[in-house]
């Protein structure tokens, strides 16, 4: 009978791991299409005429767009990088990165679908009081030397690839090695995060997350300031168990506000999909990992005021949301609607972007992160084995 369970297990894992990666795909394509678009196509003049000369029309603009581009958190960090690298002051970035995970709609219409009218509102307003902490911390902390150690270590990347490639490739093959370069630097972290995500939503019982949020299952406006702090400072640590992105993470989120976690935790979750390890990690490969840590240290600082101010704001106006009356029900992948065009669209795009890299012969110009390293050789060991899993699994769910 164990056996049987876990069989069964490994196989809802394996459908859950791959339906999420499907509700997410045409948001991947999306985002480093765009990401190699931008760094082809904008000039450093003309990103920095846009975004970097005025700090508060920086921050406007990169709202702006980072609110038309509208990615998963995987895309909006490669995005978010070429803004920075192309001369967009390094606020500018991190508005474009916390809008184009946040301030989108289809994550509002996923949210309405799950939860309360309250959720969609304290993530749009949550979104726009997560770029102002951040700008009001970079104001007041004044990072200079470490935003220039990063643009000095761009620098010295492109010089390094001018040394290296002298031909001039059509923009089509620039932008398919870009496109390819994106996806080479984040299939471990991308294919790991998946998997731990259809695992974690297999085998861990819903209690295990109940027992990380202190007296969960009361009213709204009882819980006290330290529970909401214990809850919003866990909120990010069960999204790290989770991890699955900003769409992904709703019905989970969904669950645990269910379960009676408040709503100030719940919105910590949602909005931690940017400070858990795989984006720590690349962004490190970007930017170097003293940046990183900073950078992890704005976003987590910022969700923590946030979560709290929406809960606290909404306690004002007394419209705080009711416990649900039931559970978030099973997510339903592949059904038939706009995501699957979309995605049909993506599959293609991406097979025609990387077979026209893989043709040309110029694509080793990009600055890539080092490889031969213990920990990129245990992230390839994971990544291949996540595969054997998932392959295996889903054997299983179409046999039982």
């Amino acid at each position: 009978m164990k056996d049987s369970h876990f069989i069964q297990n490994w196989a809802e894992a394996a459908y859950t791991s791959v339906g999420f990666f499907w509700m997410a795909l045409w948001a991947f394509v999306l985002g480093y299409l765009l990401s190699s678009l931008i760094q082809i196509y904008l000039t450093e003049d003309k990103m920095k005429k846009v975004m970097g000369e005025r700090e508060g029309r920086g921050v406007l603009l990169g709202t702006l767009f980072g609110f038309i581009s509208s990615s998963c958190s995987f895309a909006a960090l490669a995005t978010t990088r070429s803004l920075f690298q192309k001369g967009a002051s390094f606020i500018s970035s991190i508005a474009f990165l916390l809008a184009s995970t946040n301030l989108v709609i289809e994550l509002g219409i996923v949210i309405s679908i799950f939860l309360d009218w309250q959720f969609v509102v304290g993530e749009y307003v949550g979104g726009i009081l997560l770029i102002l902490i951040c700008w009001a911390l970079v104001k007041i902390i004044k990072p200079t030397s470490l935003i220039q150690s990063v643009r000095d270590r761009f620098a010295k990347n492109e010089e390094e690839a001018e040394h290296k490639h002298h031909m001039s490739p059509s923009a089509l093959e620039k932008v398919s090695m870009k496109y390819k370069m994106e996806w080479g630097m984040v299939w471990k972290d991308v294919t790991i995060g998946f998997t731990i995500a259809g695992i974690i939503a297999a085998f861990v019982p819903d209690s295990f997350f109940e027992a990380l949020f202190v007296n969960s299952g009361k009213a709204q406006d009882s819980f006290s300031f330290i529970e909401l702090l214990e809850h919003v400072v866990i909120g990010p640590v069960a999204a790290f168990c989770t991890f699955i992105g900003s769409m992904g993470n709703i019905p989970l989120a969904a669950l645990l506000y269910g379960k009676g976690v408040s709503f100030a935790g719940v919105m910590a979750f949602i909005f931690s999909d940017l400070v858990v390890f795989p984006v720590l990690r690349i962004n490190a490969k970007y930017y170097g990992w003293k940046m990183s840590l900073f950078i992890l240290f704005l976003l987590f600082v910022a969700l923590i005021l946030t979560s709290l101010g929406l809960h606290y704001g909404l306690s004002i106006f007394d419209v705080l949301p009711e416990m649900p009356d039931k559970s978030v029900v099973d997510q339903q992948f592949f059904k038939a609607d706009y995501s699957v065009v979309l995605n049909i669209v993506g599959l293609i795009l991406s097979a025609v972007f990387i077979w026209k890299a893989s043709k040309s012969k110029k694509m080793h110009h990009h600055a890539m992160a080092k490889k031969g390293k213990w920990f990129e050789k245990i992230l390839k060991i994971l990544a291949i084995a996540s595969y054997i899993w998932l392959a295996v699994g889903l054997g299983l769910y179409v046999f039982l």
